[in-house]
C-alpha cells in the first residue's frame, strides 16, 4: 500500500506509515475497505504451493541407479522362475520407495509448521471499535492491539508502546526480549535491530502496544523464511551420492560382462538360448541383492544407538551423514548455551560475590555470602522490582516473563531470601521504557512501619539517580561513581549483561514520583548475568576438533555476546586464529571473498536467515559436509539446506524440528558429538559389509565367465548363486551391522567427501578375495569330477567352498585393518549366531532331498568336506597375511593414513 520506491516502514515515522497506508491510527479501516484489501492482498496466511500428488511422489523414488539395479535383479530372478527370491528383491525396491516418499514429505511438513505459527485471532480497530477477528482477515492498514501473552499476527509498525517487550528469539536468535518503541530508524537497520517493528509469529512478553499492519502472509518476515525453506535444496547425502556412483559403475560392469559372456559362448558355437541363460546367471551372481537391505538395517541400527544417546533421527541416511561431517554450524542460543539467563556474580560497594548453578533451577549458592546489607538489598531490589515469575514445564523450571528478571528471582532464591507478597507488598510502579532505562517500584514494609522504593536498570541511568551507596553494614556513604563504572565495565568486558540496583527508604505517606527520584536513591550493587554455555559444550567442541571437525557458531545474537560464549567454550582462542564476522561484515564482502571468510571465521554473529542459508551453501560449495544446528524459525532454511539439520527437542520450535533430519532430546551440543561417533561407526560397518559381499558377487560372475571361455559346464548354477547371495547376506553379512564401534573412531579426521565409497586399498582386497574364490572353486570343481564325483556333487562342493570362504572372510572383515585376535573372536555374538544359522543351511542344501531337488545339489562325503574346509582355511590365511603386511606398512609410514580409513 505504501507507494513503490518509498522508504521501508522502519525508516519512516509512524504517522507517515499510517498516512501511506491510507488508514486512521485511532479508528482503523472501515469494514468495506478491509474487504476490498483482503480481495487484493489475499488472506493473512502463508500460501500452500502446488505440490505433486502422493502417487507421483511415490513413483519418483524409482529414479535411482541402485533401484534400477534391483529391478534388473528382480526381473532376471523372476525370469529364472524363482518367484520367492524375486518377491524379496521387489520388496526391497518397494521399501526404498516408501522411505524416499516419507523423506520428501518432510519438507512439506516443515512448511505446514510455519503456516501454523500465524495466530488464530487478532484484535484490530475497525470503524473506531476494537474487534477480535480471525488473523487471516488482517490486511495492510489494519490497526492491531497487542499485549503480554499475545502472538504477533502480522508484521506491524509500532505506533504506540507501553513497556512493550517482545521475545524474538525464534526469529532472530536474540536471547532476551526486545524493547519496542515507535521512533524511526536508519534504513540499513537489520531485522534484529528494528525496534519499531513487530514481526509475525513473535511473542509479546510484557507491556502493550498498538501497531499498523504493513505486511501480511507471504510478505512478512516469517513469509520470507517460509519461501527460503521451500527453496532450500535438500542435497543427497554422501552415502547416497557414493551409492549412486557405485550403482552406475556396477550396472555398466554387469551388463558388459554379461554381454561378453554371451558373445564368447555364441562365438564358440554354443546355443544362444544356453548362453543367454549363462549371461543371466552371471548377472544374478554379480548383483549384490543384499546391499539395499544391509544399508537400511545398518542405518536403522545406528538410529537405535543414537536414540539411546538422545539423538532422534528423522531421515535414515542422516546416520551416515553424521559420520562424514566436516563442519558443524551451531546456533548459539539454546544449543551451545542453556537459553536461560543466569546471574553469575553480584558486585556491591564492599565486595564481589560469585554465584554457582545455571539456568532457572534454584540449585546453587551465592559464594561467600555474609551478613552484608548491601548484598541483601541488591538481591531484594532485583527480585522485588520484578514482573517475572518461575514455573515448571515438563519437570523443568521455566521463566514466565522477561528472562533477565527471572534470573534475578533465581539468584534471590539461591541466597535464601523469601519474597512473598506478605513481606514486600507493591503499591506503585514506574515501568521500564527504552527512554527511561530503569524500573522502580514502591513497596509496603512487612512490619507496616514505612515504605521502600526499589529500582533496577542500566548502570549509567540508575547511577545518575543515586546520591549514596550502601556499605556492608547498611550505612549510607557518598557513591564512588568511578569505582561503580569500572566494575560495570570489567564485568561487561567478559560478555556479561550488567544491571544496577538501588533502594530508598520512604515514609508511610510517600508516593512514587519519577520527578523526585533524581539523586535520592542508594546504590546497592550490580548484578551480572548471561546465558551460560551448556555444561559439556566446551568438551564437545574439543572432541569435535580432535576428530577433525570444524565447529562454527552461526547466530543472530550480538557479536559481543557471541564472542564471549565462543571464547568460553574454546571456539575462539590463540590456537585457532579464528575471528568473528557479523552480518554487516558479510554483507559488505564481495562475492569472491566469501569462501576465504567462511574458512577463517569461527563465529558469525547478527546474521539473517538468508545469510545463514548462504553460509551453509558456501561451506557446501567448498566440499564440506555440513551439519547445522538450531532451534528457531530463523534457523529453518539453513537446517533444510544443510547435509544434516539438527534441531533442539526441548526448546526448538516445531518449524525447526520439521525442517531437521535429527532432533536432540536434551538440547545438548555434546549429544551431536556422540551422534557423530555413532555415525562413523555405522559407515564403518556398512563399508565392512560392502568389502565382504563384493568379492563373492565378483567371483560368481567370473567363475561363470571362466566356464564359458573354457567351454566347460557351469561350476555353479543360477539357483545356487541365488541361494548363496540371499542366505549369506542375511545370516552372515547383516551381522556386521551389529559390530561395536572400533576404538579411535573420534581421533581420526572425517572422510574426504570426494573419496569414493571404496578406496584403492579396499578394491585390492576385494580383488584378492575374488581371485581366491574363483581359483579355489574352479580347481575344486574340476578336481572332484576328475576323481569320480558326479556333476551335482562337484557343484555342491563349489557352493560350500564359496560359503566357507565367506564365513572365514566375515571374521576378517569385522575390522578392516586390525587382526581378529585384537578385537576378540567372540566380540560380536551376532556373527557367531549367524555362522551357526548358515552352517545349518549348508547342511540342509547338501543333504535334504527337497533342497537337492530345488537347487540341483547332492550329498558329499567327509573327504570333500575336508577339502572344502582346508581350502577355505588356506584362503583365510592368505587374507590375514595381506592384512598384516598392510598394517606393518602403515606403521612404517606413520605420515601416511591407514589404508582402510578414508581420511582428509
Amino acid at each position: 500500500m505504501i507507494a513503490a520506491g518509498s522508504a521501508p516502514p522502519h525508516h519512516l515515522e509512524a504517522h507517515e506509515v499510517v498516512s501511506g497506508l491510507h488508514t486512521d491510527a485511532h479508528r482503523g479501516l472501515t469494514t468495506a475497505e478491509a474487504d476490498r484489501r483482503r480481495d487484493r492482498f489475499g488472506p493473512n496466511a502463508l500460501p500452500r504451493s502446488a505440490a505433486a500428488g502422493p502417487v507421483v511422489r511415490l513413483l519418483r523414488q524409482v529414479r535411482d541407479p541402485l533401484v534400477y539395479v534391483l529391478l534388473v535383479a528382480g526381473v532376471v530372478t523372476l525370469a529364472l522362475g524363482e518367484g520367492v527370491d524375486a518377491s524379496v528383491i521387489f520388496g526391497v525396491v518397494v521399501l526404498n520407495m516408501i522411505i524416499g516418499f516419507v523423506e520428501e514429505s518432510k519438507a512439506e511438513s516443515a512448511l505446514d509448521a510455519l503456516r501454523k505459527m500465524v495466530r488464530a485471532e487478532a484484535r484490530a480497530l475497525r470503524e473506531g471499535r476494537a474487534w477480535t477477528i480471525p488473523a487471516e482477515d488482517l490486511v495492510p492498514g489494519d490497526i492491531v492491539l497487542v499485549e503480554a501473552g499475545d502472538q504477533v499476527p502480522a508484521d506491524l509498525r509500532v505506533i504506540r508502546a507501553a513497556d512493550l517487550h517482545v521475545d524474538e528469539s525464534a526469529l532472530t536468535g536474540e536471547s532476551v526480549p526486545v524493547v519496542k518503541e515507535h521512533p524511526a530508524l536508519p534504513e540499513p537497520t537489520v531485522v534484529a535491530d528494528r525496534h519499531n517493528m513487530l514481526h509475525s509469529g513473535t511473542l509479546v512478553t510484557a507491556g502493550s502496544g498498538v501497531g499498523v499492519t504493513v505486511a501480511t502472509g507471504a510478505a512478512t518476515e516469517l513469509g520470507r523464511i517460509y519461501r527460503l525453506v521451500g527453496a532450500a535444496e535438500k542435497l543427497a547425502t554422501p552415502l547416497t551420492r557414493k551409492l549412486a556412483w557405485f550403482s552406475k559403475i556396477l550396472t555398466v560392469a554387469i551388463l558388459a560382462l554379461a554381454g561378453v559372456t554371451f558373445g564368447i559362448g555364441v562365438a564358440r558355437g554354443q546355443s544362444a538360448v544356453e548362453m543367454f541363460t549363462a549371461a543371466v546367471a552371471l548377472a544374478v551372481g554379480a548383483i549384490p541383492e543384499g546391499l539395499p537391505a544391509a544399508v537400511t538395517i545398518t542405518l536403522a541400527i545406528g538410529v537405535g544407538r543414537m536414540a539411546r544417546r538422545r539423538a532422534v533421527i528423522r531421515r535414515l541416511p542422516a546416520v551416515e551423514t553424521l559420520g562424514s561431517t566436516t563442519v558443524i554450524g551451531s546456533d548459539k542460543t539454546g544449543t551451545l548455551t542453556e537459553n536461560q539467563m543466569t546471574v553469575q556474580c553480584v558486585w556491591t560497594p564492599d565486595g564481589r560475590f560469585e554465584v554457582t548453578g545455571s539456568g532457572y533451577s534454584p540449585d546453587g549458592e551465592v559464594v561467600g555470602r555474609t551478613r552484608s546489607e548491601a548484598l541483601r538489598w541488591c538481591l531484594l531490589a532485583g527480585a522485588g522490582c520484578n514482573d517475572a515469575a518461575l514455573a515448571q514445564r515438563d519437570g523443568r523450571p521455566i521463566a514466565v516473563g522477561d528472562p533477565t528478571e527471572a534470573a534475578m528471582l533465581v539468584v534471590a532464591h539461591k541466597a535464601d531470601l523469601e519474597l512473598h507478597d506478605a513481606e514486600l507488598t507493591r503499591v506503585a510502579t514506574i515501568p521500564f521504557t527504552s527512554h527511561r532505562q530503569y524500573m522502580a517500584t514502591l513497596h509496603e514494609m512487612p512490619d507496616g512501619d514505612g515504605r521502600v522504593v526499589l529500582a533496577k536498570g542500566a548502570v549509567e541511568r540508575v547511577l545518575a539517580l543515586c546520591g549514596a551507596e550502601m556499605a556492608a553494614d547498611g550505612t549510607h556513604r557518598p557513591v564512588d561513581r568511578r569505582a561503580v563504572l569500572a566494575a560495570a565495565e570489567e564485568l561487561a568486558g567478559t560478555g556479561l549483561r550488567v544491571l544496577a540496583t538501588a533502594m530508598k527508604p520512604a515514609a508511610p505517606q510517600d508516593d512514587l514520583a519519577e520527578a523526585s527520584m533524581s539523586g535520592t536513591l542508594v546504590l546497592t550493587g550490580l548484578q551480572a548475568m548471561f546465558d551460560p554455555p551448556r555444561g559439556h559444550a566446551a568438551d564437545a567442541v574439543r572432541a569435535c576438533r580432535d576428530a577433525g571437525i570444524k565447529v562454527a557458531m552461526i547466530t543472530g545474537d550480538h557479536a559481543g555476546t557471541a564472542t564471549a560464549i565462543a571464547t568460553r567454550i574454546g571456539l575462539l582462542d590463540a590456537s585457532t586464529h579464528a575471528e568473528t564476522l557479523t552480518g554487516a561484515d558479510l554483507a559488505a564482502l564481495p562475492e569472491q571473498e566469501w569462501p576465504a571468510a567462511v574458512d577463517r571465521a569461527s563465529v558469525f554473529a547478527r546474521v539473517s536467515p538468508e545469510q545463514k542459508l548462504r553460509l551453509v551453501k558456501a561451506l557446501q560449495a567448498r566440499g564440506h559436509v555440513v551439519a547445522m544446528t538450531g532451534d528457531g524459525v530463523n534457523d529453518a532454511p539453513a537446517l533444510r539446506q544443510a547435509d544434516i539439520g539438527v534441531a533442539m527437542g526441548l526448546s526448538g520450535t516445531e518449524v525447526a524440528k520439521e525442517a531437521a533430519d535429527m532432533v536432540l532430546t536434551d538440547d545438548d551440543f555434546a549429544t551431536i558429538e556422540a551422534a557423530v561417533e555413532e555415525g562413523r561407526g555405522a559407515f564403518d560397518n556398512l563399508t565392512k559389509f560392502i568389502v565382504w559381499t563384493l568379492p563373492t558377487n565378483m567371483a560368481e560372475g567370473l567363475v561363470i565367465l571362466a566356464a564359458i571361455v573354457a567351454g566347460s559346464a557351469l561350476p555353479i548354477l543360477p539357483t545356487q548363486i541365488l541361494w548363496i547371495n540371499m542366505t549369506t547376506a542375511v545370516a552372515l553379512g547383516l551381522m556386521l551391522a551389529f559390530e561395536p564401534k572400533e576404538a579411535g573412531s573420534m581421533q581420526r579426521p572425517p572422510r574426504d567427501p570426494g573419496t569414493p565409497l571404496l578406496t584403492g586399498a579396499l578394491v585390492q582386497r576385494i580383488l584378492l578375495v575374488s581371485v581366491l574364490l574363483v581359483g579355489g572353486a574352479w580347481w575344486l570343481f574340476e578336481w572332484t569330477q576328475a576323481t569320480g564325483a558326479t556333476l551335482p556333487e562337484a557343484r555342491t562342493a563349489a557352493v560350500n567352498f564359496f560359503v566357507a570362504v565367506e564365513v572365514a572372510y566375515l571374521f576378517s572383515c569385522r575390522s578392516l585393518n586390525r587382526s581378529i585376535w585384537s578385537i576378540g573372536v567372540l566380540g560380536n555374538r551376532w556373527v557367531v549366531g549367524g555362522v551357526a544359522v548358515q552352517a545349518a543351511g549348508q547342511l540342509a542344501i547338501t543333504y535334504l532331498p527337497v533342497f537337492n531337488s530345488l537347487f540341483h545339489t547332492a550329498p558329499i562325503g567327509i573327504d570333500l568336506w575336508s577339502l572344502v574346509l582346508g581350502l577355505s582355511l588356506l584362503a583365510w590365511l592368505v587374507i590375514a597375511a595381506d592384512k598384516r603386511l598392510r598394517r606393518h606398512f602403515d606403521q612404517a609410514n606413520p605420515a601416511r593414513p591407514p589404508v582402510f580409513h578414508d581420511q582428509r
